[in-house]
């Protein structure tokens, strides 16, 4: 059934725990760029992969879901799309609209749950927000609704195995759950397989970071509001003696340069909707 199409922000019927997320990534909307240079170098990767179908004279229309601050609505607009920005968090489509102005139209959504038509895209794009969904396949059948048939859909998402180094050093200190768990390889492989939608490309590729301390990656993670957890755990403070404790375990990482590896394992999906 086709769902309502408007171009205004819609009211979000949503569990507590994407609330969560939305919050998290509410608060961190003003700041977040300075601290999302992975976000916009995994998003560029994805964005070389999209074909050229960014003629003047027959421009493609693309969702760009979990769009954030709008960096890559921007770079779409660029290549000559019409775009929707869609996010579930309002602070950030905020920014995305300061950025973008009346070139984009913006959709506060769920990418669970999209206000759209059927068939109402050529693309979507989305770059590291489809980790935050419980179910891969929901947010990716969604996307499979609202893009037209021989469409195409372009996604990264985080897999399990981010953030290892960080993840061991915090088991030296305590038990508690410090970074957030992702889907393993074969998970997103099921996902896919129950979306019914023909695999174009279909990558698993470690991309490393670098940072001259763990406190440096720590902070980067707030800024851009990814220290929500999806699984809770009890509230800790940490002092300056825990993150001595944290910067002397990861330590043992640290390479030839001097700097610390922070690796994130990528997902790099191109799909087509037959």
């Amino acid at each position: 059934m086709d769902k309502s199409n408007t171009a205004i922000q819609t009211e979000l019927a949503v569990s507590m725990d994407k609330q969560a997320v939305a919050s998290a990534f509410g608060k961190a909307a003003k700041h977040y760029d300075k601290a999302a240079a992975f976000q916009r170098h995994v998003g560029h990767l994805l964005l070389d992969k999209l074909p050229h179908l960014h003629a003047v004279d027959n421009p493609k229309e693309v969702i760009d879901v979990g769009c954030g601050t709008g960096y890559f609505s921007a770079e779409l607009l660029k290549l000559g799309f019409k775009v929707t920005a869609a996010d579930l968090s309002a602070e950030m489509l905020a920014q995305a609209k300061q950025r973008c102005g009346d070139d984009c139209r913006y959709l506060h959504a769920d990418a669970e749950n999209l206000p759209v038509a059927d068939n109402s895209y050529d693309l979507a794009f989305s770059s590291l927000a489809l980790q935050w969904c419980d179910d891969l396949s929901v947010p990716l059948n969604e996307l499979k609704r609202v893009v037209r048939p021989g469409g195409m859909i372009f996604f990264t998402t985080l897999v399990d195995g981010s953030l290892d180094e960080l993840k061991k050093a915090w088991s030296q200190i305590d038990h508690y759950q410090h970074v957030n768990e992702f889907k393993a390889e074969n998970e997103i492989k099921v996902a896919l397989a129950q979306t019914g939608l023909q695999i174009d490309k279909l990558i698993f590729s470690p991309i490393v970071t670098h940072y001259q301390s763990a406190v440096g990656l720590m902070k980067d993670l707030k800024g851009i509001g990814a220290t929500h957890l999806q699984h809770k755990r009890q509230n800790v403070l940490f002092g300056r003696q825990t993150l001595n404790a944290l910067e002397q375990a990861y330590d043992v990482y640290r390479d030839e340069n001097n700097l610390l590896p922070a690796t994130y394992q990528v997902c790099f999906g191109v799909l087509i909707n037959d």
